[in-house]
């Protein structure tokens, strides 16, 4: 018997499914809504949504004044830094910069690139990737970059074993994501750093997706930029991004004369939505909570917490991505991406997928007359759908799933879904 999978199978059962959906207002709100659309965008927690009222109510002004209401800000702001660093792993909490989004970061990071480019000029991308996280490195072709393609395989992934001749003396960056935020594939992060780092390339990840399904570890991945967004990590919308001390101090920066030439001020140039910085950390916070269900009694440090949460929630996630691959092989669906069981570990549990003889259109507004949320489109990523033989105006279905969703909500989509099928048949 493979013990791990034993081990996984019980914490997925023991996973308090139903103690967690107390914990999010509009999942009691909106009892009848499925929410399948958490690739879109999660749902918050009450300490969340606390938080973010707190601070408007009473630290709604600048930072870096001596009164106690500017003060409070500071603190919020430094609570949060060390949370968000605790959360990746950082080495310390200067490498956490706040900000609007991933998108805006990871611009901000290659602008500062383009200047150092010199006879290191290559830029290794990816066409799994959401479009912010490719557009933004093509544009520095006009900076003297050049693009070199690491491409997915017709299984769904990216391999490292084709990523290992892309490298050379010239390559500067290799660019991917952690986790597809449209077919659910995990990428192995930390082969990549390994294989950039003995090219003398950095490695930039865009951890958006992955961040709600399982563990991030900036130390054990050898990366040196990472970008993640609040609004799939139950927080509100906002950006943060980590970087390795040394890099950030080292990345040419956009800064005011007034403004220190280190990281974090560096990076966070203007103000930012401080209230939506508090909700991160509760947001953090949470995921603590989480794993304590876990640790039991005793001492347990705020990471440990944290690896024993994420740990949890893959676990309960894969009998989640397990159930809804069944339901859509029933339904003669043509799944993108990995759809074998025995690979469930290489997958989270968001799946892109079509209906023969049905528009992703026609099937997603269908499930939103019956409450349930999904997306249809292109998900944001033309290159992938290219890659998979859809157009863009059609493109897919998605569902995506997070700890909060349960089976029998999947049962109730099964059922939806058999229904849609059959009045066109």
């Amino acid at each position: 018997m493979d013990t791990r999978v034993s081990a996984g199978d019980n914490i997925a059962k023991a996973f308090p499914v139903d103690k967690i959906r107390a914990k999010f207002p509009a999942l009691q709100k909106y009892r009848d809504f499925i929410f399948f659309e958490n690739a879109g965008g999660a749902q918050v927690p009450q300490a969340v949504v606390d938080a973010v009222a707190n601070h408007l109510v009473d630290c709604n002004v600048q930072r870096m004044a001596p009164y106690l209401h500017s003060q409070g800000v500071d603190q919020t702001v430094a609570n949060a830094r060390i949370s968000v660093g605790i959360l990746v792993n950082a080495y310390r909490p200067e490498e956490i910069s706040f900000g609007l989004n991933a998108t805006s970061f990871i611009r901000l990071v290659s602008l500062g690139i383009a200047k150092m480019l010199q006879e290191r000029n290559e830029i290794i991308v990816t066409d799994m990737d959401h479009d912010a996280d490719i557009a933004t490195w093509l544009a520095l072709e006009a900076e003297g970059a050049k693009i070199v393609w690491w491409k997915m395989r017709d299984d769904g992934m990216l391999h490292t074993d084709d990523l290992n001749p892309l490298l050379n003396d010239r390559t500067r960056l290799v660019a991917c994501t952690v986790t597809a935020h449209s077919i659910g594939t995990i990428v192995d992060v930390a082969t990549v750093g390994k294989l950039a780092h003995a090219a003398g390339a950095e490695v930039f990840l865009d951890c958006v997706h992955y961040g709600p399904h399982g563990l991030i570890d900036v130390q054990a991945w050898d990366c040196d930029y990472l970008v993640c967004s609040g609004y799939k990590n139950f927080s509100p919308h906002m950006g943060f991004l980590w970087g390795r001390y040394d890099a950030l101090v080292k990345l040419p920066t956009f800064k005011e004369d007034f403004i220190p030439n280190v990281p974090p001020y560096k990076i966070e140039v203007g103000t930012f939505t401080y209230e939506n910085v508090a909700g991160m950390d509760a947001a953090v916070r949470y995921l603590e909570e989480i794993g304590h269900e876990f640790l039991g009694a005793g001492q347990h440090s705020r990471r440990d917490a944290i690896a024993a949460a994420m740990g949890a929630i893959r676990a309960y996630e894969q009998t989640l991505s397990k159930k809804m691959l069944a339901v859509l092989k029933k339904h003669g669906a043509a799944i993108y991406g990995i759809s074998d069981e025995s690979q469930i570990e290489k997958r989270v549990p968001t799946i892109c997928f079509n209906i023969p003889g049905l528009t992703p259109q026609y099937i997603a507004a269908e499930l939103g007359k019956n409450n349930i949320g999904s997306r249809d489109g292109h998900m944001f990523a033309p290159r992938l759908m290219k890659r998979l033989g859809l157009t863009m105006e059609t493109g897919c279905m998605r569902v995506s799933m997070v700890h909060y969703n349960k089976v029998e909500e999947i049962d109730r989509f099964d059922k939806v879904l058999g229904e849609i099928i059959a009045k066109t048949n």
